[in-house]
């Protein structure tokens, strides 16, 4: 209910820009470059966790990168969420753009996919990747609950749909879950931020056939320690491990609390599907999603996480 009043009264209230606070705008066009109008690159906190995916990063969160993204997740700017989505397609394009994972992508000027100086959200083909499935990482029921939307759930969705509009066929798979309450991580430095989520994230019963056929692409809103999706990588990757037989062992509960994606997918105008927590695909028999490296798309990370700053 709440998400839908504030869908309703951002369109019809005057309001000023979530980055700036420039009048008239929720998103002034100064705000809207910084957020898309940059290369997304590698990024690699330090010091770098066991585990963690190859990460692909759209704009330092500073300034008003670091505003939009509180607006969104923190006060519901859900009029923001368009424009994220497409940060978020921006970095899933870089980072499969670079199959050996190295920074360098296979077209392109380093740690892109595109031509040089084409911007976060624009394609460079037309469904290079195959399908791409979107993964992202669950926020806790109790701040899903306190801001009444999952603004990652929501960038993700976006991102899918920008994936499509643009020529790369992609869908959303909510497969991962928290199995234990975790601490809030602010405050926390890197070392206890990895014991706070060590084993706390799953994927529900099934969800191992969602990620079949697909290059699987985590999504998350910011990286800082990398402790969040090196867990959730370490629960992808556990749950995909083929057997003998051609099944994939998941021996989770099943997941019961996932339909309120249509909601969200339809403001972000991508198709639903009722009853189902996967976005634009049919169930598929189980197989390895992992046989390239796993990768990790985030809209912002720290200035000094992007690797070109290190030279």
């Amino acid at each position: 209910m709440r998400g839908w009043w504030r869908d309703l009264t951002d369109l019809v209230l005057p309001t000023d820009c979530a980055g700036c606070g420039a009048p008239r705008t929720t998103l002034c066009g100064r705000c809207r470059t910084a957020l898309t109008g940059g290369v997304p690159r590698r990024v690699r906190p330090l010091p770098e966790p066991a585990g963690l995916p190859v990460v692909y990063a759209s704009a330092p969160y500073a300034g008003s990168v670091r505003a939009l993204l509180l607006a969104h997740k923190e006060r519901g700017a859900l009029t923001l969420t368009g424009t994220l989505g497409t940060a978020v397609a921006g970095a899933v394009r870089a980072g499969l753009g670079d199959p050996a994972g190295t920074g360098a992508s296979a077209r392109g000027t380093p740690s892109t996919g595109r031509p040089t100086g084409a911007p976060a959200g624009r394609a460079t083909g037309t469904g290079a990747f195959g399908t791409v499935v979107l993964v992202p990482v669950p926020s806790a029921r109790w701040a899903v609950r306190a801001r009444g939307h999952d603004p990652v759930r929501r960038m993700a969705l976006a991102a899918a749909g920008e994936l499509r509009r643009t020529g790369t066929p992609a869908r959303v798979a909510a497969v991962l879950r928290q199995r234990r309450p975790v601490a809030d991580q602010a405050g926390l430095d890197a070392r206890r931020r990895r014991a706070n989520l060590a084993g706390a994230l799953e994927v529900a019963r099934g969800g191992d056939r969602l990620l079949a056929g697909g290059r699987v692409v985590l999504v998350d809103d910011l990286v800082t320690t990398g402790a969040t999706l090196a867990e959730a990588a370490r629960a992808l990757r556990e749950a995909c491990v083929p057997h003998s037989d051609g099944r994939s062992e998941v021996s989770n509960a099943v997941y019961g609390n996932a339909t309120r994606e249509g909601r969200e997918e339809r403001g972000a105008g991508a198709r639903s599907e009722k009853g189902e927590w996967v976005h634009g695909a049919a169930k598929k028999t189980a197989v390895n999603a992992f046989e390239r490296p796993l990768r990790a798309a985030v809209i912002a990370a720290p200035a000094d996480s992007f690797e070109i700053g290190r030279n």
